[in-house]
């Protein structure tokens, strides 16, 4: 490590602080300003929600570019370009008198997905660590995953003293103040004594993949990140409205909801530690098998099983979030992981926007199959990740 490099640690903590003001004030801003947005515009807060469907479907087209110019060396100026751009995007909702504004503020807003959400940063790392990017990794997301926990009361605060309006702009400030500076500190390439990963060589001393090897594991990665992050998505949504479908009194209901977001983070502390002498397909296979697992032990044992039930998705949530990174890195490498990282992010992104509408429309018609089709598709992730073998990069 140069003189002027920060510690891993250090680094880790400056790069997790600034995802998640770049999370709290895009990817968790509808759930408490969609109201207030609404009532002041004359619109459905449905158009909020809408809003971010469209800034992740941007951020999906996006998002192979983005792998490919981080892979490049450009991980820092991508980072610092997407504070930029959400700064612009929620200084224009923060003015919006319509429709209109409001659907430019998200495009502005997707571009910024594209550009700094999880997968750019995990690429930024890995493009400057390596294979070693793993604990990297858990560290950020460690961190960030107490982004709910920290947006939504402040949020909710702001919102009761200074409106939507206000708060639209303290993510501004909190973008251009706090996190611009804290992603301008990810050290440039060439600054940290670690092998040359973007030429192509290898410090996993692992044999390349073969094409059709390559191929096979991509759709595989593809299909279990798309299928979870409709789980993740949809979900999230709806939780506490379907645990009471199922009988759950209202405050049980949101006590056990609530409950997600330390679980996610118990998850993101087993994975950094005891799940750190296995390879991310095995901890991928165990995080795809707790909702399975949680949800047999809910429609068996009823309301009383509500809180293991929601700790369970949130401890597989967790994990799932850093296998996002780690999965693509243990199997294909360093070398062109940004890229690889893009196109794996595309569909899951793209499923993620839809997956809120139509599992809510799901569940309104049938509680129970929407629960068993969540299910399926965890199943289905679990079973793609089959398809790889441990030993392919072992």
């Amino acid at each position: 490590m140069s003189a002027s490099e920060p510690s891993r640690t250090v680094l880790v903590a400056r790069i997790g602080v600034a995802q998640l003001i770049g999370y709290g004030g895009t990817y968790y801003l509808p759930a408490i300003l969609a109201a207030p947005i609404g009532r002041d515009l004359g619109l459905s807060p449905n158009w909020t929600f809408a809003g971010l469907s469209l800034a992740l479907v941007v951020s999906s087209f996006i998002g192979p570019s983005v792998g490919r110019y981080v892979d490049r060396g450009g991980g820092r100026r991508a980072l610092v370009a997407s504070n930029f751009a959400f700064a612009t995007g929620l200084a224009i909702l923060g003015v919006a008198n319509g429709l209109a504004m409001t659907i430019a503020a998200w495009l502005f807003i997707g571009l910024g997905c594209g550009l700094g959400y999880y997968e750019t940063a995990f690429a930024a790392l890995t493009r400057l660590y390596g294979v070693s990017a793993r604990r990297l990794i858990s560290g950020v997301t460690l961190i960030a995953g107490f982004t709910s926990t920290v947006s939504w009361p402040l949020m909710a605060w702001l919102e009761t003293h200074a409106g939507w309006r206000g708060t639209c702009f303290f993510w501004v400030a909190a973008n251009l103040l706090i996190a611009l500076p804290l992603n301008l500190t990810l050290p440039a390439p060439g600054a940290v004594a670690e092998p040359d990963v973007a030429s192509g060589a290898r410090n996993d001393r692992s044999p390349a993949l073969d094409a059709g090897s390559e191929r096979r594991a991509m759709t595989a990665i593809a299909l279990m990140f798309t299928a979870t992050a409709i789980v993740s998505s949809g979900l999230s949504a709806i939780m506490p409205n379907l645990l009471a479908h199922f009988g759950v009194s209202h405050t049980t209901a949101i006590l056990a909801s609530a409950l997600i977001g330390p679980a996610q983070v118990v998850g993101r502390l087993a994975e950094m530690g005891w799940l750190t002498r296995y390879h991310p397909l095995v901890s991928a296979r165990l995080a795809t098998m707790f909702l399975p697992i949680g949800t047999g032990a809910f429609v068996l044992g009823g309301a009383a099983f509500a809180i293991p039930f929601t700790m369970l998705y949130g401890l597989g949530n967790g994990i799932l979030t850093i296998a996002r990174g780690s999965l693509p890195l243990a199997i294909f490498g360093p070398a062109g992981y940004g890229r690889r990282v893009g196109l794996l992010s595309a569909p899951s992104r793209m499923a993620a926007a839809a997956a809120p509408v139509a599992v809510g429309m799901l569940f309104d018609a049938s509680p129970t199959t929407g629960l068993f089709a969540m299910v399926a598709c965890n199943l289905i992730g679990f079973a793609a990740l089959f398809i790889i073998s441990t030993r392919a990069r072992d």
